[in-house]
């Protein structure tokens, strides 16, 4: 029996385990977020750069739609939970709607979407 041919399959085997580790880690990773809470939609089709106003994003936010973080770089995270059913996140949300906050949970990043499970939620200073 040759030994080289049952340690390479075996070293294989290791090495691909290590690389799915590191790539399922690399997905989900602590960070701190700052940036505004506005209406999705006006995230994405009116290319705000801050909120119009507080009024709009929680008038918005109370007829139903999801409010997200635009980050300073532009980034756009959508609030997730982390329970099963997951939750909506507008009731904690709320209270920073149209206002600049710091985030600090868990990021996630898949098919050039970003999510965050919020761990602390802030107020934050208007200035960059």
């Amino acid at each position: 029996m040759n030994l080289q041919r049952i340690i390479a399959p075996t070293a294989l085997v290791a090495i691909l385990i290590a690389a799915a580790a590191a790539s399922i880690s690399a997905a989900e990773q602590s960070a701190t977020i700052k940036g505004y809470v506005l209406d999705s939609a006006c995230a994405f089709t009116k290319n705000l750069k801050k909120p119009i106003s507080a009024e709009c994003a929680v008038s918005c936010a109370k007829a139903g739609s999801p409010l997200v973080i635009l980050a300073e770089d532009g980034a756009i995270y959508w609030p997730i939970s982390d329970t099963m059913p997951a939750t909506g996140q507008n009731d904690r949300l709320l209270e920073f709607a149209g206002k600049k906050v710091s985030i600090t949970g868990e990021v996630f990043s898949r098919g050039g979407s970003h999510a965050v499970v919020i761990k602390e939620i802030k107020a934050a200073s208007s200035d960059k």
